[in-house]
């Protein structure tokens, strides 16, 4: 079994960087929103953009979360840092729905915020994932 574990931490690493390039683009695909004005054709194209990239990024948090369930239970990884990883990860996931609600609000037509709260809000998430990364190697706790 102990020669699974570098294969199944890659495929979960790998679909966690798919999901995090999501994170990342999803907000950027709305500042876009924000900045097209009326040109309708453009506005129409980048929401569909974003409802793909909103679909892929749920299928690669549901691959990697089924990777990462593996490592937890099949290789018995513990210790407080995984449990502030994944409440972290909950919170990305929290926040991934939330742009993906912004999203279906500029497709009922609804006024998005500003793109420049729109790219502060892009930040989030790089901060989240700093503090995920710093738990998985430093193990603090």
């Amino acid at each position: 079994m102990a020669t699974w574990y570098p294969l199944i931490k890659t495929l979960h690493l790998v679909f966690a960087i798919a999901f995090m390039s999501c994170v990342f683009y999803l907000p950027r695909i709305l500042v876009n929103i924000a900045e097209v004005g009326d040109a309708a054709e453009v506005r129409a194209r980048l929401i569909l953009m974003g409802k793909r990239l909103m679909r892929f990024g749920h299928m690669m948090f549901g691959v990697m979360l089924i990777f990462g369930l593996v490592l937890w239970l099949g290789f018995k990884i513990q210790g407080g840092w995984l449990h502030a990883k994944v409440l972290i990860v909950a919170v990305l996931f929290a926040y991934y729905i939330w742009i993906g609600r912004m999203l279906k609000s500029a497709d009922a037509g609804q006024r998005l915020a500003s793109s420049k709260q729109l790219r502060w809000i892009n930040e989030i998430p790089v901060l989240l994932l700093l503090v995920v990364v710093w738990l998985v190697i430093a193990k603090p706790f």
